[in-house]
C-alpha cells in the first residue's frame, strides 16, 4: 500500500510590489514537487488582494500564465474557507501551507497570522521573525541586543520628516556622512532604495523610500564584499557555505538582482576557512536573533579594510526559484532543490507537533 499523499497549500502572487518574483518561485517550485508524495492547491493572490483558488495539481504548472487561475471559480471566501475547514471539520483540506510571497502582505507575518489562527502547520518563519525580519529598524534593534556588529544607522517616520526634516538632516550627516544608503524600513528585494551622496540626493531619496512605506532607515555607507549564508531548520539550525555576490551596479540594487543579469554569485565564495566558519557562526547567530524558524537568508558585510563581519539583513522568504542565491547556496552544502522542499515542509511539520503540545487555556490542569 503506497504512502498517503500529503497536500500542500501553495500560497503566492500577492499584494505586494514583489508579485512577479513570487509567481517565477511558485513555477519553479510546483515543477521541482515530487508529485508521488505531494499533491498542490494553487492559491493565487491578485495584485488587488483578492484571493483565487485552483483545482489540485498532481503535476506542474505548464507556464507561468497558468498560475494566475483564470479559469478559477474559487473567491476570496472560497480560499480561506478552504484553509479554516479543519477547524470546523476536523480534517483539514490542505497539511500544511507553502507560502511563497516576498514582501508586504506575505513575508511580514500577516499571512503566517493567517496560518496561526487556522491552526495550520506553514513553512518559514513565525508570525514574530517575519514581523522583525521585514521591519529593518525592529531588526537592527535585536542584532544589536545579540551583540552582532553593523553599521550606524538613523530612522524616522513620515510626520517626524515632515516636521523636523531639516534637523533629521543635520543629525544623519554628523553620525553618517555622505555617500549613505537610503531605504524604506520594510521593503525587500532592493525596492526604492538609493545612495545619496550629497544633501540633495538625500532629500530626494528619502521622498523616494517614503512612497513605499511611512517609516525609512539611512545607513552608512560601508566599503566591503557582500556575503550572503543560507540557514535551515528550528531549533538547532544549519548555515549553508558561504557564497558572495560581486555586483554590476554600484550596490546591489532592483536592476542588478533582477534585470541586468551582469551580477555574479560566487559559490562558494572565495574566502578562507576560517571567514567562511566565524560568517555561518554568525548567520546562526542572526536567525536566532529574531527567533527564526525553517528558513532564511543571512547578508553580511566583509569590510574590505580590516575583514571584519558586519550583519546586514536578514531575509525570511529569500528568493527561491532554482537559480535564487539560497537554494544555489545550500546546492553547494550538498541539498538538492527537491531535497530542500522536504526538509522544509518536515520543519514545518515539526514545528507545529512542538506547538500543539503548548497549553493555551488558563488555570492548572
Amino acid at each position: 500500500m503506497g504512502q498517503e499523499k500529503l497536500t500542500v497549500g501553495l500560497i503566492y502572487g500577492g499584494k505586494s510590489g514583489e508579485h512577479e518574483i513570487s509567481l517565477q518561485t511558485a513555477f519553479a517550485v510546483s515543477k521541482a514537487f515530487d508529485y508521488a508524495k505531494y499533491e498542490l492547491i494553487p492559491f493565487y493572490i491578485t495584485k488587488r488582494g483578492e484571493w483565487r483558488v485552483g483545482e489540485t495539481l498532481t503535476a506542474p504548472f505548464a507556464d507561468l500564465e497558468q498560475l494566475q487561475l483564470d479559469a478559477a471559480s474559487g473567491g476570496t471566501a472560497e480560499a480561506i474557507n478552504l484553509l479554516f475547514k479543519g477547524l470546523s471539520t476536523g480534517a483539514p483540506a490542505i497539511d500544511v501551507a507553502f507560502p511563497l510571497l516576498h514582501g508586504t502582505n506575505g513575508e511580514d507575518g500577516t499571512i503566517q497570522g493567517l496560518f496561526e489562527m487556522a491552526n495550520l502547520p506553514y513553512v518559514g518563519a513565525g508570525v514574530l521573525a517575519s514581523a522583525a525580519g521585514m521591519d529593518k529598524v525592529v531588526m537592527k534593534k535585536l542584532f544589536a541586543e545579540a551583540g552582532l556588529e553593523q553599521c550606524k544607522y538613523c530612522y524616522f517616520t513620515a510626520p517626524e520628516w515632515e516636521r523636523n526634516g531639516h534637523i533629521l538632516i543635520q543629525g544623519m550627516e554628523e553620525k553618517l556622512g555622505y555617500p549613505c544608503f537610503v531605504k524604506p524600513a520594510n521593503l525587500g528585494s532592493s525596492v526604492g532604495i538609493s545612495k545619496a551622496r550629497t544633501r540633495e540626493e538625500l532629500i530626494r531619496s528619502i521622498e523616494l523610500a517614503l512612497r513605499y512605506d511611512v517609516k525609512v532607515i539611512v545607513e552608512e555607507f560601508v566599503d566591503a564584499r557582500e556575503v550572503e549564508v543560507g540557514v535551515l531548520g528550528n531549533d538547532e539550525p544549519l548555515a549553508s557555505v558561504p557564497g558572495e555576490i560581486v555586483t554590476s551596479a554600484e550596490y546591489y540594487d532592483y536592476q542588478a538582482k533582477y534585470l541586468d543579469g551582469k551580477s555574479q554569485m560566487l559559490i562558494p565564495a572565495p574566502v578562507d576557512t576560517e571567514l567562511a566558519d566565524r560568517v555561518r557562526e554568525l548567520a546562526v547567530k542572526a536567525f536566532k536573533a529574531i527567533s527564526g524558524s525553517g528558513l532564511c537568508r543571512a547578508d553580511f558585510f566583509v569590510k574590505r579594510s580590516d575583514g571584519t563581519i558586519w550583519i546586514n539583513e536578514v531575509n525570511t522568504m529569500p528568493g527561491f526559484t532554482p537559480f535564487s542565491m539560497y537554494p544555489l547556496l545550500w546546492r553547494e552544502t550538498g541539498v538538492s532543490y527537491e531535497a530542500l522542499l522536504d526538509r522544509l515542509i518536515e520543519l514545518a511539520l515539526e514545528r507545529f507537533e512542538t506547538r500543539q503540545n503548548l497549553n493555551f487555556e488558563n488555570g492548572i490542569q
